[in-house]
């Protein structure tokens, strides 16, 4: 059993990952699997950073769900459609080792280790370019009976607390269904019932949910089968500087439990920090929108300051900030936590659901509020003044409050009191009560509303063409028509909530090779050194053509990195290995 360890002094292994999101620990898995000794040691006392938080889907075109499922696109069609999405930063040759090798660490995964997957063979990718298609690019995890981790469930981060219910996290797709339907149907009343019980029994047993979804469920079959091949895992251990010997990274420093620890790796280390989304000198050097470093509101983990970069700088790599945007950016409401402080609220589902609308500070509508999350915020970014900070405003009428809910403010049954007295959740008996709360002005919200309710009765949008896309009916309410994204907003009382820029994690990183290998400023591998996740320069370029395009490319290149380290380095396409070992 490979439970948190406590030693101090020297160590010895032939990896060191530092960081225990799933791209490190893909990493780590995989090097051990070929027989690797593999340390992870974890900057803060839970594992898992923020794949632990994400909802725990994967894009990885041609996978073997799919390719059973019958969805067998041939390898021209990805290409084309991230041809279509990036421009000429398709040309990277990261992309390819990605396409490649994403469907065999899918199946590595399933085959050897803890790992069970699901598919996502009816999500579309982002937008209807030239080679995209409506679902089969997509895989996620199982959940997962948290028991198996024995001991070592107490150190695996618990899900982001302001999305979950009392700290149990909720499925996407059909259990989410389920819990919006609980009050419409008697199978869904059923399911949310058996659900709560069982999470009430888990918190008086446990002090936690044992089942867990999402992104937590990958991290947990992650950290069972790291714990099945003995891999090393330290927790409250952050790295505090590399070792180098003849220009070569052998090892790290790392502090543990308040003491120093040289940690010698003989075959390389990697960094997967988590990438810097609460580090405010480089926010302030990158983001246009937070030139100050503080108009940033991330929601991934605070601890992701920017760790591995440094460390990375300071060996010699160069971080890439040559992206279209730097950040995955998010849109985000701050939710009072009672102590003078705000949790970060990111705003992923209820957006395309009918009955909601976004207005900027005019009190216009600016975006297809159906549309995902990143190109949400960079509307909102085109919209707003240079020289003042971005907002804007989510707003919905009753009914679809009660039905959806509106961020942290739960739909029906929960009650709206806290919500509303924290200052969180605006509240008006009418529209231009609504107004005043919101310092927008009164005649401009209502002609708003009144232009998009005219549209939205006969189910179109002729401003932003919301529902038209299958991304966008997706995400909307399957049982609502004739389009499942639009309603008009017509019972009062009106409700909104303030909406800020924030992101799920950061684009830019270490500039890496094909086998995720750290290079300097000459383009050459710093030796003993690599990156993985968001400490690696994104693949995409700074755009966000699909869910999915962190964790997937995250994963598949832990899981080149951990080959390249036991000698099993990717191959070319089309020339398949001759060795017969397992992949």
């Amino acid at each position: 059993m490979s439970a948190p360890s406590t030693y101090h002094g020297a160590e010895e292994c032939d990896l060191l990952v530092v960081g225990s999101g799933a791209a490190g620990l893909a990493a780590a898995i995989t090097a051990a699997h070929h027989g690797l000794r593999v340390i992870v040691a974890e900057k803060t006392a839970y594992l898992g950073g923020t794949s632990a938080w994400s909802g725990g889907w994967l894009w990885i075109p041609r996978n073997p769900l799919a390719v059973e499922a019958g969805i067998d696109e041939p390898a021209s069609a990805p290409h084309r459609y991230l041809q279509s999405e990036l421009g000429n930063r398709a040309a990277d040759p990261r992309l390819e080792v990605f396409l490649e090798n994403g469907p065999q660490m899918v199946r590595f995964f399933r085959d050897h280790t803890a790992v069970e997957w699901i598919d996502g063979n009816r999500i579309p990718d982002f937008h209807e370019s030239p080679g995209y298609i409506k679902g089969g690019r997509s895989v996620s995890a199982k959940p997962f009976d948290a028991r198996q981790l024995g001991q070592l469930i107490d150190k695996l981060r618990p899900p982001l607390g302001v999305i979950s219910l009392w700290g149990m996290g909720i499925a996407s797709g059909a259990e989410m269904a389920h819990f919006f339907n609980a009050t419409r149907r008697p199978k869904s009343a059923l399911y949310v019932t058996g659900r709560l019980l069982r999470h009430v029994r888990d918190l008086a047993l446990h002090g936690r949910s044992m089942r867990l979804v999402n992104g937590n469920a990958l991290v947990g079959r992650l950290l069972k089968s790291a714990q099945d091949l003995h891999v090393r895992l330290l927790t409250d251990a952050p790295a505090t500087g590399l070792i180098r010997q003849d220009g070569q990274v052998t090892g790290a420093s790392v502090m543990h439990a308040g003491k120093p620890v040289n940690i010698t790796a003989r075959r390389g280390v990697v960094l997967a920090t988590g990438g810097f989304p609460h580090d405010p000198a480089r926010i302030a050097a990158s983001f246009g929108h937070a030139p100050d470093g503080n108009g940033h509101f991330s929601a991934a983990p605070k601890t992701n300051t920017g760790d591995g970069l440094r460390l990375g700088e300071i060996a010699g790599g160069l971080v890439d900030m040559d992206l279209e945007q730097p950040g995955a950016w998010a849109p985000v409401s701050l939710v009072p936590d009672g102590r003078g402080g705000f949790h970060h609220f990111p705003h992923l589902v209820e957006r395309a659901k009918p009955g909601i609308i976004a207005v900027d500070a005019s009190g216009r509508r600016f975006v297809n509020e159906a549309d995902s999350y990143y190109d949400f915020m960079q509307a909102l970014f085109a919209r707003s003044c240079p020289d003042e900070p971005s907002h804007a405003w989510l707003i919905c009428d009753h009914r679809a409050q009660r039905r959806y809910g509106l961020g942290w403010s739960k739909p029906f049954p929960f009650p709206l009191g806290r919500a509303v007295r924290s200052g969180y959740l605006k509240r008006g008996a009418s529209l231009a009560e609504l107004a005043v709360a919101c310092d927008l002005p009164a005649d401009r919200l209502a002609e708003t509303v009144a232009a998009f309710n005219a549209s939205a009765n006969s189910g179109a949008d002729p401003e932003y063409h919301r529902g038209e896309s299958a991304y966008n009916r997706v995400q909307g309410d399957p049982d609502h028509g004739p389009n499942p994204c639009l309603g008009p907003l017509t019972r009062g009382p009106f409700y909104a909530v303030r909406i800020v820029p924030g992101s799920l994690g950061t684009f830019a990183g270490l500039k890496t090779d094909t086998a995720g290998r750290v290079l300097d400023a000459g383009g050459q591998p710093v030796p003993g050194l690599f990156a993985a996740g968001n400490d690696m320069a994104s693949i995409m370029g700074g755009h966000y053509p699909s869910g999915g395009i962190t964790l997937g490319p995250g994963m598949t290149f832990g899981y080149v990195i951990g080959r390249t380290l036991a000698g099993h380095p990717p191959q070319p396409r089309d020339t398949p290995e001759t060795t017969g070992e397992a992949p």
